[in-house]
């Protein structure tokens, strides 16, 4: 019964080894394109976004470490982002970076991510455009400025036409609803902690005024 019990322990450990064994390569595969993201972030991504992603940078960049904007986008949405940048904005494009080192990039800004929060958004955005533009109006254009252009410091061009392209109704819906903590955008869906108290088609017809701006 003893070699028996021995022969199941000696079987167990050999099965465990076998796993981390094949698990170590994903793991350290990971870990080195993390660094490699590190090292890119801090050369051409720091001096506006900040050494930490806050938007701490001297140039005031987005803040790219937060977890409800991490939670709305995929790696290929990033990887948009980096790789077109913002036409009229400090933000460049990074169209000479290779593949892998973009993929690098997104998965140094992916290890930032702590949680996956889930937000209720409307399935379709299809809102009262004259009506969204008198509530961006009170609301919105102190930051983001008339038609969307965004105001240095205080708001993103919500004009811009990499960020419509790139930017769906719901991500947009997403950001104006619950904010962003840390940064200038408090919530703006009625019942949460924001100033504006906003109802959800009032939020729709916002949005469908951005999405207007496509056709300026």
């Amino acid at each position: 019964m003893k070699k028996i019990l021995i022969g199941i322990y000696i079987l167990v450990t050999l099965g465990i080894i076998f796993l981390l064994i094949q698990l170590n390569p994903k793991e350290k595969k990971d870990l080195v394109a993390i660094e490699a993201g590190e090292k890119l972030y801090m050369q051409m991504c720091s001096s506006c976004h900040g050494n930490s992603g806050l938007g701490e940078g001297a140039k005031q960049g987005t803040a790219l470490n937060n977890q409800q904007f991490l939670s709305t986008v995929s790696n290929q949405d990033l990887i948009h982002y980096v790789k077109y940048g913002r036409e009229g904005t400090i933000m460049p494009d990074y169209k000479f970076l290779s593949d892998e080192q973009l993929n690098q990039l997104v998965a140094f800004m992916r290890d930032w991510q702590t949680e996956k929060i889930h937000f209720d958004a409307p399935e379709t955005i299809s809102g009262d455009i004259d009506n969204g533009e008198k509530v961006y109006g009170l609301y919105c254009l102190s930051c983001h400025g008339v038609d969307g252009v965004g105001k240095k410091k205080m708001g993103t061009a919500l004009s811009n036409p990499q960020y419509l392209k790139y930017t769906t109704d719901q991500q947009i819906w997403i950001s104006t609803a619950y904010g962003r903590d840390k940064t200038r955008m408090s919530a703006s869906l009625e019942g949460l902690e924001g100033v504006r108290q906003l109802s959800k088609d009032e939020i729709t017809d916002v949005i469908s005024f951005i999405r207007s701006f496509e056709k300026k």
